[in-house]
Parts: C-alpha cells; structure tokens; sequence
C-alpha cells in the first residue's frame, strides 16, 4: 500500500488531510448507498403497480369474456320506461325470425311506412301505454332507411300479431324479410327520429330518445345528420369515456 505525502506538511497534517478526504468519501459513499436504496424502492413499487394493473385488465377481460348474452342482445333492443322488451332486426333474416319464432299473441308488431325498416316486436306490448308505444316507434322509425335518407321523422304504425302474414290474398308467399299487413293499424305519424347510445349493464346499449336515459351510466344524443358514421362512432366514444369500445359503438 502506498501513501502520498505532502513533504511541505507535518505527519500530523497529511494524517488530517487523510481523515477529511475520508469522511467526504464516506459521505459520498453513504449517499450513494441511500440514492440506491430508495431507487430500488421506487422500482419496487413500480414493479408493483404494473403487476396490479396487469390482474386489473384481466380481470376486466376475464369478465367481459364470461358474461352470458342474453338471447335478445343478437337483435336490435331496448327495455321500455316501464321495463318491456322491444327488440328488432337487424336485417331480413332476423326480420324473418322475430316474426316466425317471438310475435306472440299479447305482443304488438311495428313497422314504419317506409322501404328498408325493421321488423320490430314489443313482447306485451298490448298492456303498453302511450308513451311506451311511442317509444317504441321512434325505435323502429330510427332504424328504418328514413334515417339514411336525411329524414327527421317519418310516419310508423302497430298491429296485432293476427295482422301479419306471410302470405298475399291469392296465398302466393312475400319474400324473405317482408310481410302482409291487414286490417286498422294504429299509427304514430311524423315520428321524430333519435337515439340515445351509452354505457349500461349490458355494455353499450341503444334506446330511443324519448325513453330517455334510463339505466344508463352517461349517454349521447344522436340526432339525423351528415356525419359519416365511424366519424360519428369515433366522437361518441370520446365522449362516453373509458370503457366505451368503438367496434360496439359502431355495431350499435
């Protein structure tokens, strides 16, 4: 071992130069050590929250993953101001099924009076009240072609499930999606359309503007207009908030 000496010093003052320069060297030393200490903390606590969100987001996946659908969420659909199931198909084949498979006798058929609308079906609908039906209607006009068109209401009725058929006065069948409809119907005419699509139980739902918001935890008001869709869905999603998926907001 070496040790420098300065000859222009006592023994005594190089050993207390010695001893300074080895305090500042401890000191350093003991910062160093505490700087590594409470990084080691902080990485520790990263580590750590990264690994809580990881759990978090799975078990949001493994949720979303195990919820059962019900059977109605496959069509169009909406539960009324007082609880009744509205739903409607998405396209001539599902048209097919609603009327085929779920009118029932206490139900009540709507249509709006235009080319390109969906079969719409209130299960009880024959104890629905006023407003229900009305609700019901502007559901069945705002997915109707009225909307693409540029039209801001459009005219829609209801009929019994007697009234529906497949089949002409001669017996020759209509085709796939569509149906004969006979005797008095019960109109709505210049149905406002607008819809209301948000966040609820079932994730992101769909009801028409006069249901109002109901159980749904925030919601936007979507009105007829010139907005391209996936403009439209990328803006609700904004507004929605976490949560609000766009592949369903466009589905919707």
């Amino acid at each position: 071992m070496k040790v420098e000496l300065d000859i222009r010093k006592s023994a005594r003052e190089n050993a207390a130069a010695y001893y300074e320069e080895a305090k500042k060297l401890r000191a350093k030393a003991d910062g160093a050590e505490k700087a590594a200490k409470d990084m080691e903390k902080r990485i520790a606590e990263l580590e750590k929250k990264i690994a809580s969100e990881k759990v978090e987001n799975a078990e949001r996946v493994k949720v979303r993953e195990k919820r059962d659908k019900e059977w109605f969420e496959r069509f169009r659909w909406f539960l009324t101001s007082a609880g009744k199931l509205c739903i409607a198909g998405r396209d001539a084949r599902q048209n097919e099924i609603l009327v085929g498979k779920y009118l029932e006798k206490n139900d009540l058929f709507f249509h709006a009076e235009i080319h390109g609308a969906p079969a719409t079906v209130l299960k009880n609908g024959i104890e629905a009240s006023a407003e229900e039906r009305e609700e019901v209607a502007q559901f069945a006009g705002s997915y109707s072609s009225a909307w693409k068109d540029g039209y801001a209401v459009v005219d829609v009725y209801a009929v019994s499930p007697e009234q529906v058929s497949k089949r002409t006065e001669s017996g020759e069948a209509v085709g796939k999606g569509g149906f004969i409809i006979r005797g008095e119907r019960e109109w709505f005419k210049g149905t406002p359309l607008g819809l209301l699509v948000g966040a609820g139980e079932k994730g992101i739902e769909v009801a028409p503007e006069k249901r109002g918001k109901g159980a749904m935890k925030s919601s936007v008001l979507v009105k007829v207009g010139d907005v391209e869709k996936g403009e439209a869905a990328r803006k609700i999603v904004k507004r929605l908030g976490e949560g609000a998926s766009l592949d369903e907001v466009v589905q919707a």
